[in-house]
């Protein structure tokens, strides 16, 4: 999966989304241009907008000091909330299946603390 993930990133950096689609069967190309316009909608491009304009007035930042600075409760909430999402534990079945393992010795398998 790794693998697979890398190929897609040299192929972007090499050659753009062209290459990507150039890379994949016909059938996967087609799935992209009629899938992704449903997927990347203008809603879904109006709210990264939001998003990015939350960082430049710098509200993220805010929001971000002023929970820090309070204990963290928002973070943690958050990060507990994502430790228990389903892709976590597909993704552990998915990296026990892997002929090799590469992992940061101090890294708790599941968790983004540190």
């Amino acid at each position: 999966m790794l693998h697979e993930l890398k190929l897609i990133v040299d192929l972007m950096w090499e050659g753009g989304i062209a290459k990507q689609r150039w890379s994949i069967s016909d059938t996967a190309e087609y799935g992209d241009y009629v899938s992704g316009p449903r997927v990347i909608s203008p809603d879904v491009k109006e709210s990264m907008k939001a998003v990015l304009a939350d960082i430049q007035s710098g509200a993220f930042a805010e929001r971000f000091i002023a929970d820090q600075d309070n204990g963290a409760p928002e973070f943690l909430e958050l990060r507990e909330k994502e430790q228990g999402h389903p892709i976590e534990a597909t993704g552990k079945e998915l990296r026990g299946l892997f002929a090799w393992k590469q992992q940061d010795s101090d890294y708790v398998e599941g968790s983004a603390a540190r």
